[in-house]
């Protein structure tokens, strides 16, 4: 009998085994998750399972209190974070985590990530935020689900609040990177777009050896923007 579930765990399934041949992580240091909002489950992978291994079948659903709804395996041990996620950004349906080099060398500086080219303002207008790192008592009272609690409230308590669904990516601090978006296909491709942007952000810091990084002028970083998700985006097919 087929899972009722099916096509949740099956679009899970896919963009989680997308980590490795797009260079996003070594070995099980990833996660995707795919979210139903209508019933208010998730399907995520299951814990510390290699992708080359990884069968739609092993996929494990949630509900947002963390209860299994579906699957044998233990979920991942980031579904919490994902969980709050969820719950606090009402316009996602996918969200995705790694470990991916560049991005987490960001994540370690403790540093946002600036607008220093077009790739970036393609993308998004803003610069990538940083959390601070999880304080002791964060830590011990629930990390997983303090990782998302910081990662909403550097979004959602900033001064001016910043908006989840035109900047849909965050480094946290001393961490890694958390990608999402509409769907968990799209989630993967803002991890793909943050790791390069990330990866490009470095080499520029290089070239610019002892000098310091001029920012993109703010016209310029209109421009890429709106071009592709202004009001009258011109740039690919309709």
């Amino acid at each position: 009998m087929s899972s009722p579930y099916q096509n949740l765990k099956e679009e899970a399934w896919e963009s989680n085994i997308q980590i490795p041949k797009h260079g996003l992580a070594l070995f099980t240091w990833g996660n995707v998750s795919s979210f139903d909002r209508a019933r208010g489950v998730l399907a995520i992978k299951p814990s510390g399972v290699p992708y080359d291994q990884l069968k739609v079948d092993d996929i494990v659903v949630v509900d947002l209190d963390g209860k299994v709804v579906e699957g044998k395996l233990r979920p991942s041990s980031d579904t919490p974070t994902h969980r709050v996620l969820y719950r606090e950004f009402p316009h996602i349906g996918g969200v995705v985590h790694t470990h991916s080099t560049y991005a987490t060398a960001w994540s370690q500086a403790q540093i946002p990530l600036p607008v220093w080219g077009t790739t970036h303002a393609d993308h998004t207008p803003e610069e990538i935020p940083c959390t601070p790192p999880l304080s002791k008592a964060q830590v011990e009272r629930d990390y997983e689900l303090e990782t998302g609690n910081l990662i909403v409230d550097i979004f959602l308590k900033a001064k001016p609040a910043r908006d989840p669904d035109m900047t849909s990516m965050v480094l946290v601090g001393g961490h890694a990177p958390f990608t999402w978006g509409k769907d968990a296909s799209k989630a993967l491709y803002h991890a793909v777009v943050l790791e390069e942007i990330a990866k490009m952000a470095i080499m520029t810091r290089i070239a610019a050896g002892k000098g310091s990084v001029p920012g993109l002028p703010a016209h310029l970083i209109a421009k890429h923007y709106e071009r592709k998700h202004g009001p009258g985006a011109y740039y690919g097919q309709k």
